[in-house]
């Protein structure tokens, strides 16, 4: 497995074909990323629906 340093520091260029490890380590942070991106804009959107529901009554 790779640092965290060395997987920041990697940047896809087409110079340079990323090993699978960087290619799965950098696929599975973005995942990670948009999953819990994903989860707090659900959240946001649930909180407004019910502030303009309640607004309504």
């Amino acid at each position: 497995m790779f640092s965290s340093n060395d997987i920041d520091n990697y940047r896809l260029t087409s110079m340079e074909e990323p090993s699978d490890e960087i290619l799965a380590q950098l696929m599975h942070e973005a995942a990670v990323e948009a999953s819990e991106t994903n989860a707090r804009v659900t959240a946001s959107f649930f909180n407004e629906l019910r502030q303009a529901a309640a607004a309504i009554r």
